[in-house]
Protein backbone atom coordinates (compact mmCIF):
# COMPACT_ATOMS: atom_id res chain seq x y z
CA UNK A 1 0.00 0.00 0.00
CA UNK A 2 1.23 3.50 -0.86
CA UNK A 3 0.41 6.35 0.35
CA UNK A 4 -1.05 9.69 -2.33
CA UNK A 5 -1.37 13.13 -1.26
CA UNK A 6 -1.10 12.19 2.32
CA UNK A 7 -5.16 11.46 1.41
CA UNK A 8 -5.45 8.05 0.02
CA UNK A 9 -3.97 4.76 -0.13
CA UNK A 10 -3.30 3.00 -3.25
CA UNK A 11 -4.08 -0.85 -3.50
CA UNK A 12 -3.16 -2.43 -6.50
CA UNK A 13 -4.53 -6.23 -7.51
CA UNK A 14 -1.09 -7.39 -6.93
CA UNK A 15 -0.84 -6.10 -3.45
CA UNK A 16 -4.04 -7.78 -2.13
CA UNK A 17 -6.14 -9.21 -4.80
CA UNK A 18 -9.22 -10.23 -2.84
CA UNK A 19 -9.57 -7.09 -1.77
CA UNK A 20 -9.57 -5.64 -5.22
CA UNK A 21 -11.42 -8.71 -6.82
CA UNK A 22 -14.52 -7.71 -3.94
CA UNK A 23 -14.21 -4.07 -4.58
CA UNK A 24 -15.10 -4.95 -8.38
CA UNK A 25 -18.15 -6.43 -7.41
CA UNK A 26 -19.49 -2.76 -6.79
CA UNK A 27 -18.37 -1.56 -10.42
CA UNK A 28 -22.45 -2.63 -11.63
CA UNK A 29 -24.54 -0.45 -9.52
CA UNK A 30 -22.46 2.46 -10.58
CA UNK A 31 -23.66 2.36 -14.73
CA UNK A 32 -26.71 2.19 -16.17
CA UNK A 33 -27.46 -1.45 -16.87
CA UNK A 34 -26.82 -0.93 -20.74
CA UNK A 35 -23.44 -0.86 -20.07
CA UNK A 36 -23.07 -4.11 -18.51
CA UNK A 37 -23.63 -5.63 -21.80
CA UNK A 38 -20.79 -4.62 -23.88
CA UNK A 39 -19.36 -8.30 -24.71
CA UNK A 40 -15.83 -6.48 -25.21
CA UNK A 41 -16.18 -5.72 -21.49
CA UNK A 42 -16.04 -9.04 -20.27
CA UNK A 43 -12.31 -9.02 -20.94
CA UNK A 44 -11.82 -6.53 -18.23
CA UNK A 45 -11.37 -9.30 -16.00
CA UNK A 46 -8.50 -10.75 -17.39
CA UNK A 47 -6.88 -7.84 -16.83
CA UNK A 48 -6.74 -8.23 -13.11
CA UNK A 49 -4.69 -11.93 -13.49
CA UNK A 50 -2.68 -11.00 -16.46
CA UNK A 51 -1.88 -6.94 -15.37
CA UNK A 52 -2.17 -6.62 -11.67
CA UNK A 53 -0.26 -3.91 -11.31
CA UNK A 54 -2.49 -1.57 -13.29
CA UNK A 55 -5.78 -2.25 -11.62
CA UNK A 56 -5.92 -0.80 -8.11
CA UNK A 57 -8.41 0.90 -5.39
CA UNK A 58 -8.47 4.11 -3.21
CA UNK A 59 -8.73 3.64 0.46
CA UNK A 60 -9.83 6.50 3.01
CA UNK A 61 -7.30 5.69 5.66
CA UNK A 62 -9.61 7.36 8.29
CA UNK A 63 -12.42 5.79 7.51
CA UNK A 64 -10.84 2.28 6.06
CA UNK A 65 -13.94 3.15 2.91
CA UNK A 66 -12.58 1.84 -0.54
CA UNK A 67 -13.96 5.29 -2.75
CA UNK A 68 -13.01 4.17 -5.88
CA UNK A 69 -11.68 1.40 -8.29
CA UNK A 70 -9.71 1.79 -11.47
CA UNK A 71 -8.51 -0.26 -14.06
CA UNK A 72 -5.57 0.49 -16.73
CA UNK A 73 -3.80 -0.82 -19.58
CA UNK A 74 -0.46 -0.89 -21.14
CA UNK A 75 -0.21 -1.36 -25.01
CA UNK A 76 2.07 -0.62 -27.87
CA UNK A 77 0.69 1.96 -30.30
CA UNK A 78 3.55 3.31 -33.15
CA UNK A 79 2.05 5.57 -34.58
CA UNK A 80 1.50 9.45 -33.68
CA UNK A 81 -1.60 9.69 -31.35
CA UNK A 82 -3.90 11.37 -33.55
CA UNK A 83 -4.36 8.34 -36.02
CA UNK A 84 -5.56 6.41 -32.41
CA UNK A 85 -9.08 4.29 -33.96
CA UNK A 86 -12.39 5.10 -33.39
CA UNK A 87 -13.13 2.10 -31.71
CA UNK A 88 -11.82 3.42 -28.34
CA UNK A 89 -12.52 1.74 -25.47
CA UNK A 90 -13.08 -1.42 -26.97
CA UNK A 91 -10.11 -1.31 -28.94
CA UNK A 92 -7.82 -0.27 -25.92
CA UNK A 93 -8.69 -3.28 -24.01
CA UNK A 94 -8.47 -5.96 -27.09
CA UNK A 95 -5.05 -4.21 -27.94
CA UNK A 96 -3.56 -4.39 -24.60
CA UNK A 97 -4.13 -7.85 -23.96
CA UNK A 98 -3.51 -9.12 -27.72
CA UNK A 99 -0.05 -7.14 -26.81
CA UNK A 100 0.38 -8.85 -23.74
CA UNK A 101 -0.25 -12.09 -25.09
CA UNK A 102 2.47 -11.46 -28.01
CA UNK A 103 5.05 -10.42 -25.89
CA UNK A 104 5.08 -6.92 -27.39
CA UNK A 105 6.92 -3.81 -24.90
CA UNK A 106 4.15 -0.94 -24.59
CA UNK A 107 4.78 2.27 -24.67
CA UNK A 108 1.43 3.69 -23.58
CA UNK A 109 -0.74 3.24 -20.74
CA UNK A 110 -4.44 3.94 -21.59
CA UNK A 111 -6.71 4.44 -19.16
CA UNK A 112 -9.94 2.39 -19.11
CA UNK A 113 -12.29 3.77 -16.62
CA UNK A 114 -12.17 5.24 -13.28
CA UNK A 115 -15.34 4.30 -10.55
CA UNK A 116 -15.87 6.65 -7.66
CA UNK A 117 -17.89 4.81 -5.38
CA UNK A 118 -22.00 6.44 -4.58
CA UNK A 119 -21.45 9.75 -2.40
CA UNK A 120 -17.55 10.18 -2.53
CA UNK A 121 -18.55 11.82 -6.15
CA UNK A 122 -17.99 15.59 -5.71
CA UNK A 123 -14.59 15.66 -3.97
CA UNK A 124 -12.12 15.15 -6.25
CA UNK A 125 -11.18 11.91 -6.10
CA UNK A 126 -11.23 11.01 -9.68
CA UNK A 127 -8.20 13.74 -10.14
CA UNK A 128 -6.10 11.08 -7.41
CA UNK A 129 -7.13 8.19 -9.18
CA UNK A 130 -5.61 9.80 -12.94
CA UNK A 131 -2.44 11.50 -11.08
CA UNK A 132 -1.99 7.42 -10.14
CA UNK A 133 -2.14 6.10 -13.47
CA UNK A 134 0.31 9.10 -14.77
CA UNK A 135 2.86 8.15 -12.42
CA UNK A 136 2.25 4.51 -12.79
CA UNK A 137 2.76 5.07 -16.79
CA UNK A 138 5.89 7.46 -15.82
CA UNK A 139 7.58 5.01 -13.47
CA UNK A 140 7.48 2.77 -16.27
CA UNK A 141 8.91 5.06 -18.85
CA UNK A 142 5.97 4.73 -21.18
CA UNK A 143 5.67 8.28 -23.78
CA UNK A 144 2.42 8.64 -22.20
CA UNK A 145 -0.73 8.03 -20.43
CA UNK A 146 -4.15 7.83 -22.81
CA UNK A 147 -7.87 7.24 -22.72
CA UNK A 148 -10.83 7.73 -24.13
CA UNK A 149 -12.84 9.43 -21.76
CA UNK A 150 -16.48 8.76 -21.46
CA UNK A 151 -17.71 12.50 -21.32
CA UNK A 152 -20.62 11.88 -18.25
CA UNK A 153 -22.97 14.61 -19.13
CA UNK A 154 -22.70 13.97 -23.04
CA UNK A 155 -26.27 12.21 -21.92
CA UNK A 156 -27.93 15.05 -21.02
CA UNK A 157 -27.59 16.32 -24.67
CA UNK A 158 -27.92 13.09 -26.85
CA UNK A 159 -28.70 14.36 -30.12
CA UNK A 160 -25.35 16.37 -29.75
CA UNK A 161 -22.43 15.51 -32.00
CA UNK A 162 -19.78 14.59 -29.71
CA UNK A 163 -17.61 16.86 -32.06
CA UNK A 164 -19.80 19.88 -31.54
CA UNK A 165 -19.72 18.60 -27.49
CA UNK A 166 -16.28 18.65 -26.82
CA UNK A 167 -16.12 22.43 -27.91
CA UNK A 168 -17.96 23.84 -24.75
CA UNK A 169 -16.10 25.57 -22.60
CA UNK A 170 -16.94 26.45 -18.93
CA UNK A 171 -16.39 29.93 -18.01
CA UNK A 172 -12.35 29.25 -17.19
CA UNK A 173 -12.13 27.91 -20.90
CA UNK A 174 -11.54 24.54 -19.49
CA UNK A 175 -14.23 21.37 -21.19
CA UNK A 176 -17.66 22.08 -19.83
CA UNK A 177 -17.82 18.31 -19.43
CA UNK A 178 -16.69 17.01 -15.76
CA UNK A 179 -14.60 14.19 -16.80
CA UNK A 180 -12.96 16.24 -19.75
CA UNK A 181 -11.92 19.25 -17.19
CA UNK A 182 -10.52 16.99 -14.54
CA UNK A 183 -8.32 15.24 -17.16
CA UNK A 184 -7.17 18.71 -18.49
CA UNK A 185 -6.53 20.29 -15.60
CA UNK A 186 -4.12 17.51 -14.44
CA UNK A 187 -2.51 18.54 -17.94
CA UNK A 188 -4.35 16.41 -20.77
CA UNK A 189 -4.21 17.14 -24.36
CA UNK A 190 -7.88 16.70 -26.17
CA UNK A 191 -7.19 14.73 -29.18
CA UNK A 192 -9.98 13.87 -30.96
CA UNK A 193 -13.50 11.99 -30.41
CA UNK A 194 -13.18 8.36 -31.28
CA UNK A 195 -16.95 7.77 -32.47
CA UNK A 196 -17.09 3.99 -31.89
CA UNK A 197 -15.31 3.50 -28.73
CA UNK A 198 -18.23 1.00 -27.46
CA UNK A 199 -20.89 -0.97 -29.15
CA UNK A 200 -23.64 -2.84 -27.97
CA UNK A 201 -26.64 -4.79 -28.85
CA UNK A 202 -29.52 -7.02 -27.61
CA UNK A 203 -33.25 -7.68 -28.70
CA UNK A 204 -35.94 -5.21 -28.27
CA UNK A 205 -36.62 -7.01 -25.00
CA UNK A 206 -33.39 -6.53 -23.31
CA UNK A 207 -33.23 -3.37 -24.41
CA UNK A 208 -36.58 -2.89 -22.25
CA UNK A 209 -35.60 -5.03 -19.72
CA UNK A 210 -32.09 -3.16 -19.37
CA UNK A 211 -33.75 0.28 -19.33
CA UNK A 212 -37.36 -0.17 -17.90
CA UNK A 213 -38.37 1.56 -20.76
CA UNK A 214 -40.92 0.67 -24.09
CA UNK A 215 -40.07 0.32 -27.61
CA UNK A 216 -43.14 0.11 -29.71
CA UNK A 217 -41.86 0.84 -32.99
CA UNK A 218 -38.54 1.52 -34.88
CA UNK A 219 -36.82 4.56 -34.27
CA UNK A 220 -34.30 6.00 -32.34
CA UNK A 221 -34.54 6.85 -28.66
CA UNK A 222 -33.46 8.87 -25.98
CA UNK A 223 -32.36 6.46 -22.87
CA UNK A 224 -31.37 7.78 -19.41
CA UNK A 225 -27.66 7.33 -19.36
CA UNK A 226 -26.99 6.84 -22.95
CA UNK A 227 -24.07 9.51 -24.52
CA UNK A 228 -26.46 9.68 -28.21
CA UNK A 229 -29.89 7.80 -28.98
CA UNK A 230 -30.32 4.22 -29.33
CA UNK A 231 -31.25 2.45 -32.47
CA UNK A 232 -34.21 0.31 -32.60
CA UNK A 233 -34.98 -2.22 -35.14
CA UNK A 234 -38.47 -3.76 -34.25
CA UNK A 235 -38.70 -5.92 -37.16
CA UNK A 236 -35.50 -6.78 -36.89
CA UNK A 237 -35.71 -7.36 -33.07
CA UNK A 238 -32.49 -5.45 -32.55
CA UNK A 239 -31.46 -2.40 -30.71
CA UNK A 240 -28.07 -1.15 -31.31
CA UNK A 241 -26.08 1.58 -29.25
CA UNK A 242 -22.63 3.05 -30.49
CA UNK A 243 -20.87 4.93 -27.98
CA UNK A 244 -18.63 7.89 -28.79
CA UNK A 245 -15.93 8.67 -26.33
CA UNK A 246 -13.34 11.44 -26.54
CA UNK A 247 -9.05 10.13 -26.82
CA UNK A 248 -6.80 12.35 -24.62
CA UNK A 249 -3.21 12.34 -24.23
CA UNK A 250 -1.56 13.03 -20.63
CA UNK A 251 1.93 13.51 -21.99
CA UNK A 252 4.56 12.80 -19.73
Amino acid sequence: MTQIDNRYRIVTCRDDREKVLQEQKRIGAEWPEFMLHDPVALNLYACYEKLPDFQFILIDPESSETVAIANSIPLFWPDKVDKLPQEGWDWALLRGLDDVAAGRKPNYLCALQIVVFGDNRGKGISTHAVHTMRAIALERGYKGLIAPVRPNRKSECPHVSIDEYICWKDKEGLPDDPWLRVHVRVGAKIIKPCHRAMRITGSVSEWEAWTKMKFPKSGEYEVPGALVPVQIDVRADQGLYIEPNVWVLHNL
